[in-house]
Parts: C-alpha cells; structure tokens; sequence
C-alpha cells in the first residue's frame, strides 16, 4: 500500500465516509454542532406556517360559532318575541333538534387540527430528538460548572459568574431571553434521570419557583406542573440526604393533589427518618459536584476557561515578542504573516490575519455538507464521547484550489512539509452547545494510535486556524502550560506537540474550553514527523 493509500485508509478510520455528502444531521447529534441547531430553524418555520393556517381555520369557526351565539341571543333578550310566532316557533324546534346538534358536532374543528397534526407527522422526522434536548441539557450544565454560572440568572437570560458576594457579569446579551418554569424543569429532570442531583436540584428549585408564581396559568406548550417539580424536586433532595427538604417540599405536593397515595407514603416515610435521627432535621447534606475520572486537571482547566482568555501579566515577560513573520520565504516576502510569540515552553505562535474572511467562509461552506460527529481515538476505535461536543470534516485539497493555496502559506511560514503522507487533510470543526474538547494531546500517546497508520511517524506540529470569531468563551487552554488564547478570528495558531528527540511534549496538554455564546468553527492540519527530517533535524537529548 502506498503513502497516499494508507492516508486514505486512515482518514476513512477517522469517519471521512465517502460518496455522498451525509445531509441533514442525523437523529441525536443536533446539539453537537451549532450548523446543525441553526438548520433546526427550517423545520421550525415549517411548523409555524402549519400553526398559522390553523389559528385562521379556528378564528374562522369561532367567528362563525360567535354569530350563532348572537343570533340565538338576540331572540332569548328580546321579551317581546313570542313563540307563539308559527315562524319562530319552528325555527326554535330546529335549532334544538338540528342547529345545536351540528354545532355540537361540527367536523371545522377535527379538520382543523387533523391538518395540523398531519403537517406534523410530514416534518417529524426533521425535528431533534430526546437525545438533542438531552445533549443541551447537558451544555447547559457543563457551561454552568466551567463558567461558574448562576442558576438563577441563566433562567433570567443573564451569564453571571457568582462567587461568594462578588458578581461578574460574562456575557451581555443584546435582548434577555428567559427560561420558563418548564425549560428549568426540562433540564433538571435530565440531571435527575442520570442520577445527577448536584445539577438536578437547582434547576428543579428554579423550576417550582417559577411555577408558584404562574400556579393556574395553563400553557399548551408545557409538559410538566408544580406537581411534577415538586415531586421530582423532593426526592431529588431525599436521594441527596436532604430528609427534611424532600418533607416539605412532599407536603407542599398533597395541597395540589391531596389524593395521591405514593406521595403520602413517602411522608410517612420520611417523618419516620426524622424522628429515628433528630440530627437529620438540621443537618444539611453538602452537594458534590459529580467525579470526572478521566479529567484530573479539571481546577486548573476550568481556571484557564475562565479566565476567557485573558492574561494580563503575559505581556510583560520580555522575551515574547510581536513581528512580521516571512521565515526568508519568497512566498511570503510581499505579504509577510503578522506574528506573536504567546509561549515558549512549549513554543506556541498566533499567526494573526492568516486567513481572509472570504477563505474562512469558503472552508466552512465546503466542510459544512461532509461534517459529522467528533470522534476520539480509544486504542484502535474511534468513539463519540461527551469530553468532546462537536461536527468534523475532512478536506482534501483537490476539492478546491484555494485549499491547494492554504497547503502553500501553511508551508511558507512553517517550513514543514505539509503534503500527504506528511500532514493529514485538513480538517474543520464546528462546535456544538457549549461546545468543548477537554483536555488531551494532539499527538499519539499508544502505539496502537490509529495515527500510525499513515506509516509517516507521530503528529510533530498543529496548526489550528479560527475560522469564526465568538461572544464569549471558546479559549484554546493549554493545562500544564497554564495560559489559555481566546478565539482571534482568521488567527492561526501553530504548536510543536513532539521534542525534537521524538518523544511527546506533556506541556502541550491542552483544551478546547465549552463555547459560551457564539459559533466556533476551526481548521486543523497536523503535520507528521516523517518527510520534516531536515526541516526540523531531530536530537538525542529529550529536552530539546
């Protein structure tokens, strides 16, 4: 199998696919991709025109029952009207034995909705799945930790970090946007069927707080009540070890449904409890945030995240530097690269107006038909993991000439050899909802790494290209480093992931922090060890 094979095998492992473009996202994975939450708005104004249509047919039906209504109201206030009028008399048998009967009977209605319900079933198959309010369920929870964003003012539409007294707002958003009582419901019920009540119940306490406060309002729209909140909220506190919370909360549910037997059982219960440990009244249990396992840096990566990108003091350490970068390449001699030292060790470089906005629209348009769910190297599998929310693609560079031109400035500034098998295609990625990577290294750390499969060595340098700009959030976090680099539209950022020995950086450990506000798009070409041989000499000793 030759060079150019093998990378056509490797790509394929890495879920290129073939043929076809893939379309409509697929069932489940709109969330992971912000490209594939706005094409949801399709089938949504479809939906709106069907509901239209619908209202007119109705406010035509009860604009025809109302002037029934009022003919047969007019007669009844009119005390002159005397029945023994053969005309009126008859036609006062008519409508009791036939008028009210078609009223009552009237087909307008089960038409009315009937197309609508129909206009439904043509589109449901467009529509998000559980999985997806699943998914953005989840965003929400994770922005929520990274961000350290308060419950109450995300129902609000307000990205506030609160620690302790202080407040800082993170996000200002041009128009509030609220929850309703059922949005928080939503999503501290998928906490709650994780088993997950540190999310659980602050969602679910928003959620009855909202609904005590429109209790007797009723919303077509709504899935759940007070009852169901209360309910889900009790226990919740119960599971947590919070006994005397799940009691008031399971009294508060039989005022509104004083029937229901569990609930009054589940009293008993817990009024048993108590009277078993006293000290459980006023002990209250402390909520732990859920374990992440394979996360052991998650402080200082929330940290950097945090932070959005900003570091002040970085700039006063002298021996990084701004300049205009040619690396004595006649390519670039005429138009040299606006270059900025962010680090040393590892060396890191933001390559500022690498791309124009015409190019960075250009590579989203032709990645945009190919994207599909990010996957993670596990051994010699590629899996789907909720550590990395997001839609990738595969470019080659014959899809386009301007992709050919990029190859070329890549090229130019890095003096890498950026041809297959030497560098992967390029690859584009589309963030999701709260869209991240959490933190891991770009370069092989397993033998068995599908990565060499290319037979071209391990990934030597990344070099990542932000393709879009976004409100808040999104920062390239480098853990063991400790700086992180916000989103710089059309900036490209280049990193050696190997010493020049050819063993791995541990200091390029790094992450993509979950998008705040905004859609993120970026570009990766990973260059590989083999072909750089003199480009990049090696060395026997493992700190260079």
């Amino acid at each position: 199998m030759g060079p150019a094979a093998r990378l056509a095998a490797l790509l394929a492992v890495l879920a290129l696919g073939t043929g076809d473009p893939p379309g409509a996202a697929a069932r489940g994975d709109t969330f992971s991709a912000l490209t594939s939450v706005a094409r949801a708005l399709a089938p949504e104004r479809r939906l709106l025109g069907l509901l239209r249509r619908y209202l007119r047919g109705e406010e035509a039906r009860l604009r025809d029952l109302t002037r029934f209504y009022d003919k047969v109201l007019s007669l009844h206030e009119d005390s002159t009207t005397p029945v023994a009028n053969p005309l009126l008399a008859f036609t006062l048998i008519k409508r009791l034995q036939s008028d009210w009967r078609n009223v009552v009977h009237s087909l307008e209605a089960s038409e009315n909705i009937r197309a609508l319900k129909d206009g439904y079933e043509k589109v449901e198959q467009d529509l998000p799945a559980f999985e997806d309010l699943e998914g953005a369920a989840r965003a929400l929870m994770r922005l929520q930790d990274v961000y350290m964003l308060n419950v109450k003012g995300l129902a609000r539409g307000v990205f506030q970090r609160v620690t302790g007294s202080a407040v800082t707002d993170l996000y200002s958003p041009r128009r509030l946007f609220s929850l309703t009582a059922d949005d928080c419901f939503q999503v501290g019920k998928v906490a709650y069927d994780m088993g997950d009540y540190y999310h659980a119940i602050p969602w679910l306490e928003e959620a009855v707080s909202l609904f005590r406060g429109s209790y007797g309002e009723w919303k077509t729209e709504d899935e759940a009540s007070l009852e169901d909140a209360l309910d889900h909220l009790a226990f919740a506190y119960f599971q947590a070890g919070n006994v005397s919370c799940a009691l008031s909360l399971s009294r508060e549910f039989l005022l509104y449904s004083p029937d229901n037997k569990r609930m009054a059982r589940n009293i008993l219960k817990y009024e048993r409890l108590l009277a078993e440990s006293p000290s459980r009244a006023v002990t209250e249990a402390v909520m732990q945030r859920p374990n992440v396992p394979h996360l052991q840096t998650r402080d200082t990566y929330e940290g950097l995240c945090q932070t959005l990108g900003s570091q002040p003091t970085h700039y006063q350490i002298p021996s990084l530097y701004c300049s205009y970068e040619t690396n004595s390449s006649p390519y670039l001699l005429l138009q040299p690269i606006r270059k900025e030292v962010i680090h040393l060790e590892p060396y890191v470089a933001l390559y500022h107006d690498f791309v124009s906005d015409s190019e960075a629209q250009k590579i989203r348009e032709l990645a945009e038909p190919w994207l599909q769910r990010s996957v993670v190297a596990s051994g010699e599998k590629q899996l789907q993991v909720e550590y990395r929310i997001s839609k990738s693609a595969w470019l080659k560079d014959t899809v386009d000439p301007m992709l050919v031109t990029l190859d070329h400035r890549i090229a130019a500034l890095t003096g890498l050899d950026v041809q297959p098998p030497y560098a992967e295609y390029l690859q584009v990625v589309n963030y999701g909802i709260g869209g991240h990577y959490e933190p891991h290294f770009d370069h092989a750390t397993s033998p068995s790494s599908p990565l060499y499969r290319m037979k071209s060595g391990n990934r030597v340098a990344t070099f990542m290209i932000y393709l879009s700009s976004v409100e808040a959030g999104g920062a390239t976090a480098f853990i063991y480093a400790n700086f992180s680099v916000p989103v710089v539209k059309n900036a490209a950022l280049f990193w050696w992931n190997l010493h020049r020995s050819g063993e791995g950086d541990d200091d390029t450990l790094h992450a993509g922090c979950p998008v705040l506000v905004g859609d993120k798009w970026v570009a990766n070409k990973w260059i590989h060890e083999y072909g750089q041989e003199f480009r990049r000499p090696c060395s026997s000793s493992p700190e260079d």
